[in-house]
């Protein structure tokens, strides 16, 4: 085999082995160690005339185990990834702070006239919640915990009320500050800022139309979303529903204002927002009496889980497309694909089909991580921007979290589901939602400047 035959053999045996249920980030360190040992192995370096330790020592001599290091070494002091555990602690504390279940509360009262109140209400949360965190799995078990029961009590369809929540629960992978744009932003080197920009816009879209879709549907068939009943609403008139918008959105939105905006307008640095957005989630949690020792070492805990998780993909990932590429793998695959005369449409709809099928076995930080990597060299080829191309890829990636057989999304709910709710009526209900992803990626290619505006408006071209 040549070595880039032996690169494709690297990438087809990673999929495989992932498939069997092997944990990803230390089977891409498996496989980038074992084929990158073959990749720089030098036969003329080995001792065999020395003793025995001398011919082992020789054999250890390899620059895999250097390159090893050095992507750990990389990983670890990379100033963009600084951002991922501040902003988890962010809307992990955020998250326990009670202030998300006031804010449903209150938009269930305000919209009580509306076809699929409650759904409205949820989806309108959902995108708040996902502007102060960008963790899918809290926001789809938060919302399930707290709109999912009331919205069964309420008489709405099962797979209408799950729809809801899956749908609006992954909007935060989406809309800033999204974990999935800084981990796109260190594996590329794109601006995370400039991302952070270009998102806002696609991001509310595609929430918008997800409120067409829900209040569209409830109109039509109202047994799907029945207007609700004196008593499935909170008794809540007058003064003391202002109040209760005034303390649940207000705070919420002076954070989220101020983290956002400091990035945005060039006050700080992602890493200093984050920080910001930290203290003042802790300061939330304080006002609201909901900051307790077990609740900030809980949020501690999920921090330090979940950015381990993502830094060893990322020493992972980086040694196996060190090693893809040292092959030959990357230069393969892109004359390959210039062989194919593509127009650039061409080129981007064959891109977001394979990520999209991607995302059936795998989640969105193997495909970031590993795949987008492959495409890069690609878009200079077929002159696509890839601030585009990651907005892109940021929608067609709300499809992973919703397509069986996967659809984390779905598998968030069914967990914390009532015992009667089946996980195939929870898919059936992700469906139209699959849709509203496709025709928004539909509207973002034929009008760029849905996404290219702000960034473009702020920061030039």
């Amino acid at each position: 085999m040549t070595d880039p035959q032996v690169a494709i053999f690297m990438l087809a045996l990673f999929i495989f082995v992932v498939l069997l249920g092997f944990p990803i980030a230390f089977t891409l360190m498996a496989m980038g160690v074992i084929f990158g040992y073959y990749a720089y192995f030098d036969a003329s370096r080995m001792n065999l005339d020395g003793s025995f330790l001398d011919t082992i020592v020789a054999y250890l001599d390899n620059r895999i185990f250097d390159l090893l290091v050095n992507q750990t070494y990389s990983v670890m002091s990379s100033d963009v990834l600084t951002a991922i555990p501040l902003f988890l602690f962010m809307g992990y504390i955020v998250e326990r702070a009670n202030i998300v279940d006031r804010l449903f509360t209150t938009l269930q009262v305000t919209a009580r006239n509306l076809p699929g109140s409650m759904a409205v209400a949820a989806l309108i949360t959902c995108a708040l919640f996902a502007t102060a965190t960008g963790i899918v799995g809290a926001v789809v078990t938060l919302m399930g915990l707290l709109a999912f029961p009331q919205m069964l009590k309420a008489r709405y369809d099962v797979s209408y009320a799950s729809g809801v929540i899956c749908a609006g629960g992954c909007l935060g992978i989406l809309i800033p500050p999204s974990i999935m744009l800084i981990v796109y932003s260190a594996t590329t080197n794109v601006s995370v800022v400039k991302l952070y920009a270009a998102a806002f816009l696609p991001g509310f879209m595609l929430a918008g139309l997800y409120l067409i879709y829900v209040v569209g549907m409830a109109w039509l068939n109202p047994k799907l979303a029945p207007r609700p009943r004196d008593e499935d609403m909170p008794d809540i008139r007058g003064w003391r529903l202002y109040w209760l918008l005034l303390t649940s959105f207000v705070p919420l939105a002076l954070l989220i204002l101020s983290v956002l905006g400091a990035i945005l307008f060039g006050l700080a640095t992602p890493s200093e927002a984050a920080a910001v957005g930290s203290a003042g989630g802790i300061i939330l949690a304080a006002a609201y009496g909901a900051l307790t020792w077990e609740r900030l070492k809980e949020s501690v805990y999920l921090t330090v889980r979940t950015s381990a998780m993502v830094c060893w993909l990322f020493v992972g990932s980086w040694t196996f497309s060190s090693v893809f590429s040292y092959l030959g793998g990357e230069q393969l695959v892109k004359e390959f694909v210039i062989s194919l005369d593509l127009s650039p449409l061409m080129f981007l709809i064959l891109a977001q089909i394979i990520i999209f099928l991607l995302g059936w076995p795998l989640e969105w930080s193997e495909i970031i991580i590993i795949f987008v990597p492959i495409f890069l060299p690609l878009l200079i080829h077929f002159q696509i921007d890839p601030l585009f191309f990651g907005i892109l890829i940021a929608l067609n990636l709300q499809t992973s979290f919703l397509t069986p057989p996967m659809a984390m999304a779905a598998y968030y709910l069914k967990g914390i589901a009532p015992p009667h709710v089946q996980l195939t009526q929870i898919f059936a209900g992700t469906m139209p939602y699959l849709a509203m992803v496709l025709i928004s990626m539909i509207l973002l290619y034929n009008f760029p400047s849905i996404a290219m505006f702000l960034p473009e408006y702020f920061y030039g071209h």
